[in-house]
């Protein structure tokens, strides 16, 4: 598939350090301004994040642009929605380098995303943001996702 230049693959073995090089750079984007978080800790937590992934029927797509590797995502197959049961695809993360976000790299992975979940049969494909995350909230709602559910935190 291709979409501004991103030409989206299956991911392989030969994939994960790609993964989890790109993630450790962006993993302090998933730390939200009401908490604060060492660095070493979200890099650790993006990490036990890809082992839980990995161990699970998973999806790992890569995005390339010019060749080279420029994004993922991270779908789960096999992660039920917590309160209706429902079968769903569930995005686990997503990482574009940096100097080629808002080019189109993190859409044509969504779509690819989707693609493969409607293939597969699921119902719904769904995946937590940070409320900071105005950009990504925004692919996401151009995307058709709707807020489902909100967590709310309180520092004490």
């Amino acid at each position: 598939m291709k979409l501004a230049g991103a030409t989206v693959r299956r991911g392989g073995a030969d994939d994960r350090a790609f993964v989890l090089d790109l993630g450790r750079r962006s993993a302090s984007s998933s730390v939200s301004a009401v908490r604060t978080a060492d660095e070493a800790d979200v890099v650790l937590a993006f990490e036990r994040l890809v082992a839980f992934v990995y161990e699970r029927e998973h999806l790992a797509l890569i995005a390339e642009v010019d060749g080279r590797r420029a994004g993922f995502l991270l779908m789960m197959y096999d992660i039920p929605d917590e309160v209706t049961l429902a079968e769903q695809a569930f995005i686990a993360y997503t990482a574009v380098e940096p100097e080629v976000r808002r080019s189109g790299v993190a859409r044509a992975l969504l779509d690819e995303a989707e693609r493969y979940a409607r293939a597969a049969g699921l119902g719904y494909l769904s995946l937590m943001v940070t409320e900071d995350n105005a950009a990504a909230r925004a692919l996401y709602d151009g995307a058709a996702f709707a807020t489902e559910r909100r967590m709310m935190t309180k520092p004490l």
